[in-house]
């Protein structure tokens, strides 16, 4: 069933949820490439994040075999999924003490591999209520939309219109969002006074916050990513505390098993979102150097006044800047060798590439900054291999083989 709701596209483009060759980062890029280009026209770009309750626990049965019918689904499969959901029972435990049966009356089972893909389908169409002016994005639970332009007036309309027709699907479906959870941000680098809208979400009005943490990521009003290094820095520095226990001189372990486990605990950290924040200023992103140098010297057991370039040819690591460079790089091919990623042809407007020429103090976005890299790396006319796609099951293949 997964292979053929892949290569039917029965998910919507913009859902990166559980689907192969799909991650949070591609949620993350639209809404940081999106807000580049707002501020590189000076415009307003309004988002609203929104939080379901419960979403797995109300998610509506009769709901995900209406949508595997209006997929076609046919046979024996809409009744095995039927049958699953239906023999749904859990108990609870105190001690060594059970308690009886209880049959899950609504919400798919938590911890079963077909879980997320029911929660999928169910959810899919979320995305299909919006105006053709607003954008959104899902990953999971996780539902953002957003809308661009230079009256503000306009701009809450269009967003008020998009949240009416969720708030009335979510009725019809069965999910509830929470009103004390959803917020908005307004991102503007206009220093006019420029009051945030009023859009409310069941009656109630969205409160709108300088700073949202979204899928891991800290997005602040003027993109600067400043509280994102802070809170990143203050996580890795905690972390640090891990090597200087480990890396006594009669007892630590050796330099291979330190630097593991700080690729492992330390750097893991900070090469996630590498390829979002890392359109921040220069400044703002060395703030992150001094954790990497203080790891490296107690990975190798250097002094401190040892230089550091000399830590990266001997721990064999490469600055910071570089690695985000490197991992941005990965990130951009893949985009460019999966032809269904929504990101795969995307090319700025010839107004728009005259007027990021003409605004060099503003950020470019993603892919503006990844051509200039090939530009300057001399990669720039190398041709992508699309991935394969597989046009089958995989298991008669394998029962083929000897």
């Amino acid at each position: 069933m997964i292979n053929r709701r892949f290569n039917n596209n029965f998910l919507h483009r913009c859902q990166s949820g559980f689907r192969k060759d799909r991650s949070t980062l591609d949620n993350l890029l639209a809404l940081e490439t999106d807000i580049r280009l707002a501020f590189l026209q000076r415009q307003h770009l309004v988002a609203i994040f929104f939080d379901i309750e419960k979403a797995y626990d109300r998610t509506w049965r009769h709901g995900i075999l209406k949508d595997l019918h209006d997929f076609n689904l046919r046979g024996n499969l809409p009744i095995f999924i039927q049958n699953f959901l239906k023999l749904c029972r859990f108990q609870v435990r105190a001690g060594s003490e059970l308690s009886d049966f209880f049959i899950q009356g609504e919400g798919v089972p938590q911890g079963s591999v077909l879980s997320v893909t029911l929660f999928s389908i169910k959810i899919n169409g979320i995305l299909n209520q919006l105006p053709f002016t607003v954008k959104g994005f899902l990953y999971v639970d996780d539902l953002y939309v957003s809308c661009a332009g230079e009256d503000m007036s306009v701009i809450q309309r269009q967003v008020q219109t998009a949240i009416n027709n969720i708030q009335n699907w979510s009725v019809k479906n069965g999910f509830t969002f929470s009103t004390t959870k959803t917020a908005g941000v307004h991102f503007c680098r206009k220093r006019k006074l420029h009051l945030d809208p009023e859009i409310h979400l069941d009656g109630h009005k969205i409160p709108f916050v300088n700073e949202i943490r979204f899928l891991g990521i800290v997005f602040d009003k003027k993109l600067t990513f400043l509280p994102h290094i802070k809170t990143l820095r203050k996580r890795c520095e905690r972390a640090l505390n891990i090597l200087r226990v480990l890396s006594s001189t009669s007892w630590g372990a050796d330099q291979p098993s330190m630097m593991r486990i700080y690729r492992s605990t330390i750097l893991s950290k900070m090469d996630y979102g590498c390829m979002i924040y890392g359109s921040a200023r220069k400044s703002v992103l060395q703030k992150l150097d001094p954790v990497h140098h203080t790891a490296l010297r107690l990975c190798s057991g250097a002094f401190r006044t040892s230089p550091i370039q000399s830590l990266y040819v001997y721990c064999c690591e490469p600055a910071l800047d570089v690695r985000r460079q490197m991992l941005s790089l990965h990130y951009f091919f893949r985009i460019a060798s999966n032809s269904l990623h929504p990101y795969h042809n995307f090319q700025l407007r010839p107004s728009l590439l005259r007027l990021q020429n003409a605004r060099k103090t503003f950020i470019p976005p993603f892919f503006s900054r990844m051509q200039a890299i090939l530009v300057e790396l001399n990669l720039n006319h190398i041709s992508v291999t699309p991935q394969p796609t597989m046009l089958g099951a995989a298991w008669p293949i394998l029962a083929l083989a000897p």
